[in-house]
């Protein structure tokens, strides 16, 4: 099914009713197709995929002095190393 944007925005609830049964509707601006109303489908997501391929050590989660530079400026050490309120 095709539609203009203004059908579009006035039978929205109407379309979205026939997307979900199936039908595709494709929406038009001047009868130059710009978007697909379609039947959305959720991707599985799986926890715990690269369990045993992937491996990292306590360092990972550890203060990294680059990005410290990079937010306190080269002159500060890491917050609340001379008593200043972490932020």
């Amino acid at each position: 099914m095709r539609v203009n944007i203004h059908e579009a925005k006035t039978h929205l609830s109407r379309l979205l009713e026939q997307v979900a049964a199936g039908e595709r509707v494709v929406i038009s601006k001047a009868g130059t197709p710009v978007a697909d109303l379609v039947p959305h489908h959720a991707a599985a997501v799986t926890f715990g995929g690269l369990k045993g391929e992937i491996s990292y050590d306590d360092q990972a989660f550890g203060i990294d002095p680059d990005i410290q530079r990079m937010f306190y400026g080269p002159a500060h050490g890491q917050p609340g190393e001379r008593g200043d309120a972490a932020p």
